[in-house]
Parts: C-alpha cells; structure tokens; sequence
C-alpha cells in the first residue's frame, strides 16, 4: 500500500544541525578552513533538511548565496543548521548558517548560504514537494525573502539565457 501523500510540513519538521572540528586536513595554505570545505559541509546540510522536508531524494539545483563573514580556525568547533525556508512545486530553498562554538557555549555566524534544491521521483524526475508551515515571525520574513531571492535568480535566468 503507498504511503499517503504529506501536504503540509513545518519548518521545524526537517531543521537540520551539523557540528564539525576543523582539523588539519580541512584547511587551506593560510591556516584557515578551506571555503570549498565549509562549502560541501553546507551542501550536505542542505540535501539533508531538503530530503526530510520533501520525503524523497534531492540534488542540487543553485548555490544562490554563500557570504563569508568571518574566518574558522584549526580546532574550531562548528555548527551548521539548516532549515527550509521557502518552497515552490518541486524546488525548495533552504537557508545554512554555520556558527563558530566557543567553549563557553556562545555561537558566532561565520556564514550563511541559501541553495535551491530540486525533490526527484525513482526515474530522477522533479516532484512535487509538501507545502511548508511557518511557525515564528522569523520564518514568515524569510519567506518574504526568500521570494524575491526567487524573483532575482529568474531574472537572472533570464538574462543569462539570452
């Protein structure tokens, strides 16, 4: 018998949390966390919380925002959540923000990137993904961003494709 089809889920429902050490083999020739590093963190991050939300695979569709703000360091701890933070018919935008964990508990955003995920069916066909229940204020203003984030890169579609 299929399982029946989810129509709705909340953002809480596929709210991520990944925590990494910098080590040696993570940075880069000066003494920093390598940005392509940080970069794949986040973009298993993001496959995650989209894979949850949307109950099926996923891939990758647009890095849209990958802002560096602050560096990481050898032995720094690191926390990467990630949570959807708006939804189309099979494309889900979901927000990453690394934080850098002191040892007293405090956390300090050191990045924060959105990427475009697209849900797929077995022949890796787009399909259609739950709708998405806003529970704070937070996630209502970042779903008003998130669409004009999406007006944005159509407009850029659409300018790259002439």
């Amino acid at each position: 018998m299929a399982e029946p089809v989810v129509k709705n889920r909340k953002v809480s429902y596929s709210y991520t949390e990944q925590v990494q050490m910098v080590t040696s083999p993570d940075l880069n020739g000066y003494g920093r966390l390598f940005g392509g590093r940080l970069m794949e963190w986040i973009d298993v991050v993001a496959g995650i919380v989209a894979r949850r939300h949307s109950g099926c695979k996923v891939t990758t569709a647009m890095v849209d925002t990958l802002c560096f703000r602050a560096p990481a360091y050898p032995n720094d701890t690191l926390v990467l959540a990630g949570k959807v933070t708006h939804v189309g018919r099979t494309s889900m935008e979901v927000c990453v923000r690394t934080m850098v964990e002191d040892l007293n508990g405090m956390k300090r955003t050191i990045n924060k990137a959105y990427l475009v995920l697209v849900a797929l069916d077995d022949d890796d066909r787009p399909t259609e993904v739950p709708g998405l229940i806003l529970e704070t204020d937070e996630d209502k203003m970042e779903w008003e961003l998130a669409k004009k984030r999406g007006e944005l890169r159509s407009e850029r579609r659409r300018i790259n494709a002439n």
